[in-house]
């Protein structure tokens, strides 16, 4: 599905503030702490809450063993000036539909509010949109989940449909929200943002600093 370009553990993601790049074993604590508040779990299908011991480094095993396979893209959100700390993971996954990926992410509770989610997505999107085969992305949100849904309509998603989904970590079906980003649409926004020279994310193979 993806570019080889992203099954290098090397490949990072940089925007303004941001590094988005593969996760490690040294990140596990801070995953386990910040994506088992309660409030990031709660409103997630797969992440428990209380938060089980070795489901961080669990995460850190599959999601690098899926980048290098190609399969997913799924990173760790970092301070550009501070690439060790963790303020969230976001991540792109396979479809039923060859040409569509769902997008999925989680913010720390101390760095809510601060525009780290809507920064992500944006960048995400550009690698979803050029470095895969996708044409649509397609993003799922709890109906109780307000900011998240505004993080996905700042980036030009729009409404899809409602379901009742069966969530795994919560043991329960809850409504959810479908929204949807097709390429097409995707590019005409990145045009626009370029002329008003707005500057884009890079990507490439860059070694981390130690």
């Amino acid at each position: 599905m993806f570019n080889d370009i992203t099954s290098d553990d090397v490949y990072r993601i940089e925007t303004a503030r941001l590094w988005l790049r593969w996760p490690r074993a040294a990140d596990a604590p801070q995953i386990a702490r910040s994506a088992g508040e309660k409030a990031v779990a709660e409103m997630t299908s797969r992440i428990r809450h209380p938060y089980p011991a070795g489901d961080a480094e669990r995460y850190v095993l599959e999601t690098r063993a899926n980048n290098a396979l190609g399969k997913s893209l799924g990173l760790i959100i970092t301070p550009k000036q501070r690439p060790n700390d963790v303020l969230g993971a976001i991540g792109l996954a396979e479809t039923p539909d060859p040409k569509a990926l769902e997008i999925g992410y989680w913010i720390g509770v101390p760095f809510w509010r601060k525009g780290y989610a809507s920064e992500a997505v944006s960048a995400v999107l550009g690698a979803g949109f050029e470095l895969s085969d996708a044409t649509r992305i397609e993003a799922r949100v709890r109906t109780v989940n307000p900011a998240s849904r505004q993080v996905l309509e700042n980036n030009g998603f729009s409404y899809s449909r409602d379901e009742t989904l069966f969530m795994p970590a919560r043991e329960a079906s809850y409504p959810v929200h479908w929204l949807a980003l097709e390429k097409v649409a995707w590019s005409v926004r990145k045009a626009g943002a370029s002329a008003l020279i707005r500057p884009s994310p890079e990507w490439s193979k860059v070694a981390m600093p130690a």
